[in-house]
């Protein structure tokens, strides 16, 4: 099959690049996503076909379908390191069914017990095989700096994902105070020559604005290149390298219902994802797109509602929005990078009318988008927002109800789930495994209020102490080694910067200098 190209959401780029290009760049010039030129269909026959497979060749017929420009038995062996015995179950992502017409889609049985580790298990192959075939080719003779922002799993499933790749270097921010005690350990006791780890002052938003505008800065990148022949780039959802592994599990799961019996070949599902940053959610869109029967696709939003209220109204507006911290911290998301390729798409692909909006919101803080776009994001989308109490009650009902111990973020999404299903049968995407939230399981579990205080022998205990005693209440003693050993492991990141551009080029160039000292220390 003929390469796939891709072009430029804001429509700034020269040229459209390859799948190597895209991956290795991950963000577009002007700021713009990349997008593929083509979507490949399937047939329902080929969609009901992959589930005869292992999810790896699953993943790697789809990346096929694509049109990927790396030979045909790289995709196939870089899928079978990406999903192997690093995750604990060999379906990778198996789906538990709570009724008849309710599935769980567990995306957490990776190394990072996060969903995110479906795709970053994935993109640092891709991305250490395209930049190796770039640089045969002749297009390359850098390295690179990965930076990431994260709202507390994208920050350690990179790092995993990353931790020792040649010739790439991982800097990852998140939010000091934002993150659970269990996702901060995940990542400030990170092992890896090649990884750095930031707490910044503020919120997410704070984070994603800062390496935003690292990103933009074009003094910035000289000097990199120039000093260190490094250049910047992205492990975010911003980088369709990370996107397009969370399209194959949406198909996956769809073939695998079929086979299971529970869903007739050609029926509609609808499908409910927990959302921030909005990628999740886009890679059931592009499932949809590809010929997957998927139906409505609900946005489950927390207090930061902003999703919720530009579906439901057609204007994205944070001029004078709060920044809530929630018992799903992961979706405390103001600015969601991802809905630009989404309007993309629903506007029949007008890069003049995203550059407009993402203008707007860069300068305004706000836009709007016109009667049609709406008419399309109405078609297409349905949302709500549960707040803090109700995400609380409603992992102790299904507990209750069910023996299944959610997490906050997937409890978002399940009640949202049960907010807005009509007749179609509904696939929810649970996002993280209930052990990196161990306070708030907990809350929920014995009826406390949002961010009340934990009874004091409660509050004395680590996260990790505090997830086994919750397993010896309810049970559940599923809890991944990953997240049951952190206690043991040393604490080596504990530098808190603020979030100004120059702050966080700052110490990224310290970290780079450190990195070069090491390795003439070891020429030497």
């Amino acid at each position: 099959m003929a390469a796939n190209q891709y072009i430029d959401t804001r429509g700034a780029s020269e040229r459209p690049v390859t799948f190597t290009e895209a991956v290795v760049d991950g963000l577009a010039a002007g700021g713009g996503l990349y997008v593929p030129e083509r979507i490949p269909e399937l047939s329902l026959e080929e969609i009901a076909a992959l589930a005869q497979l292992p999810y790896a060749q699953r993943a790697a017929r789809i990346y096929r379908a694509f049109g990927v420009d790396l030979p045909d038995e790289t995709v196939d062996a870089l899928m079978e390191q990406a999903y192997g015995d690093n995750f604990d179950d060999e379906r990778i992502c198996p789906i538990t069914s709570l009724t008849a017409n309710t599935h769980v889609l567990e995306l957490w049985h990776g190394p990072t017990s996060a969903f995110k580790d479906m795709a970053l298990q994935c993109l640092p192959r891709f991305f250490s095989a395209s930049a190796a075939q770039l640089r045969e080719q002749g297009e390359l003779d850098h390295d690179f700096l990965i930076l990431v922002a994260t709202s507390g799993d994208t920050g350690k499933a990179a790092l995993e994902g990353f931790r020792d790749v040649d010739g790439v270097s991982i800097g990852v921010m998140y939010p000091d105070g934002g993150v659970s005690d269990i996702q901060h350990k995940q990542m400030a006791t990170q092992r890896g020559g090649n990884v750095q780890v930031w707490g910044v002052r503020g919120n997410f938003d704070d984070c994603q604005t800062g390496a935003k505008n690292v990103f933009g800065d074009e003094a910035f990148a000289e000097k990199l290149q120039t000093e260190h022949r490094i250049a910047l780039s992205s492990a975010n959802s911003i980088n369709w390298g990370r996107l397009m592994p969370q399209i194959v599990y949406y198909v996956s799961a769809y073939a695998q219902l079929v086979a299971d019996g529970k869903l007739g070949l050609g029926d509609e599902l609808d499908v409910c994802v927990p959302t921030g940053n909005f990628g999740n959610i886009l890679a059931a869109y592009y499932a949809k797109r590809m010929g997957v029967p998927l139906g409505m696709l609900y946005c489950a939003s927390n207090e930061n509602r902003v999703l919720t209220d530009f579906i439901n109204t057609g204007t994205y507006d944070i001029t004078d929005r709060d920044f809530v911290l929630t018992p799903s911290p992961s979706m405390d998301i103001l600015v969601s990078s991802n809905l630009e390729r989404q309007l993309f798409e629903l506007t029949g692909r007008n890069a003049g009318a995203i550059a407009g909006w993402m203008a707007d919101l860069r300068e305004k803080r706000a836009f709007r988008v016109d009667e049609d776009t709406f008419a399309q994001v109405r078609a297409a989308f349905a949302s709500d927002s549960i707040d803090n109490a109700t995400c609380l009650d409603t992992i102790k009902r299904v507990f209750d109800e069910h023996d299944y111990l959610l997490d906050p973020h997937t409890a978002v999404a399940y009640r949202t789930a049960e907010n807005l299903r009509g007749e179609n049968p509904v696939l929810i995407a649970s996002t993280a495994h209930w052990a990196k939230f161990g306070d708030n399981v907990y809350r929920a579990l014995h009826g406390l209020e949002p961010g009340a205080p934990l009874p004091a022998d409660v509050a004395a205990l680590t996260g990790c102490a505090l997830n086994e005693l919750i397993a010896q209440e309810t049970g559940k003693h599923d809890i991944p080694s990953g997240l049951a050993q952190l206690d043991d492991l040393p604490i080596r990141f504990a530098d808190v910067i603020d979030n100004g551009t120059d702050d966080i080029e700052t110490a990224a160039l310290r970290f780079l200098e450190r990195l070069d000292a090491a390795t003439s220390g070891q020429n030497d």
